[in-house]
């Protein structure tokens, strides 16, 4: 089995230029920087960029806690722009070169707009999953918010909801794979259970640090342009389910329609969690798309 992302990966609070980050690396070699989605953290971008690369010991994996969430203060760092001006920090910091962006879901628009405001430190853009716009977040996932605000304030309740999930994972992943026999499939997989397991369960882990991050997220996305603002200016391989009923297919449809250099590949009946449902497609489709960029 190739090298995987070891679950202790190296995590600092690193000084930066517009002010305190914390970062998880892990590997070395070519430069990835693994951007979260909402209830995320460090910990979700290394299980992101596990998923993602076939072999991702071979890459120098740089996964920051966006702002608001786990150890990075949200401040005044809440706008798409803020954050991609702070992973651009992020990398001068460590001296790195152009880095390939991986981004998931909520992590979508700080990635894009870290293409566009950085395009000399952006190799390429992997969107999976990923909000390109204006996101009326559906009810029945902003009414979490406020249920796990309230049980962040019973002792031992959000540690009890853990424990649970990792002991009744497919009552957890129905929640996002809807269909039973692709669920038990997933989950009994060798590679994609573990870090499907491994991201259901983390969400409990210090979840009341990952609000803040995900309801300021909530309220940017609403405030967005509905569509795109245009060529992104750097290769862009996008992912997306089109049964996706978080972040609508559409969002990988409109990027494509004002940028036709976009890779999409569309997951036929795919949900959310497609990344884990259809991992090896969206790994060889990755390595494709990475060799692309190396050759070029």
């Amino acid at each position: 089995m190739p090298g995987r992302i070891p679950r202790a990966a190296e995590r600092a609070m690193v000084a930066t230029a517009l002010g305190a980050v914390e970062v998880a690396q892990a590997g070395h070699g070519r430069p990835v920087l693994a951007l979260h989605g909402g209830m995320g953290g460090f910990d979700q971008g290394l299980i992101l960029a596990e998923a993602v690369l076939a072999d991702p010991s071979t890459f120098r994996v740089v996964a920051p806690s966006r702002p608001g969430y786990l150890g990075t203060p949200l401040a005044a760092r809440g706008t798409a722009e803020a954050q991609a001006d702070l992973y651009a920090a992020v990398l001068q910091r460590f001296g790195l070169g152009p880095a390939v962006v991986m981004a998931v879901s909520a992590g979508g628009p700080s990635a894009l707009a870290f293409a566009r405001r950085h395009p000399a430190r952006c190799a390429g853009l992997v969107l999976v999953s990923a909000c390109t716009g204006r996101l009326d977040v559906p009810a029945r996932v902003k009414a979490r918010l406020p249920l796990m605000r309230a049980a962040a304030r019973v002792p031992g309740l959000l540690p009890l909801m853990g424990w649970l999930t990792a002991r009744q994972p497919e009552k957890a992943a129905r929640a996002s794979i809807l269909d039973a026999e692709a669920c038990r499939r997933t989950l009994a997989d060798p590679e994609a259970g573990p870090l499907m397991r491994a991201l259901q369960e983390s969400i409990f882990r210090r979840a009341a640090a990952r609000l803040p991050g995900t309801a300021n997220d909530v309220a940017v996305f609403a405030r967005l342009p509905r569509d795109p603002s245009g060529p992104v200016g750097v290769p862009v391989l996008a992912i997306h389910g089109t049964g996706d009923r978080v972040v609508p297919f559409a969002h990988a449809q409109r990027l494509k329609a004002v940028d036709p250099s976009v890779e999409l590949m569309a997951i036929a009946g795919g949900e959310h969690v497609c990344l884990f449902t259809h991992m090896d497609g969206v790994r060889a489709r990755v390595a494709a798309f990475l060799g692309g960029l190396a050759a070029s």
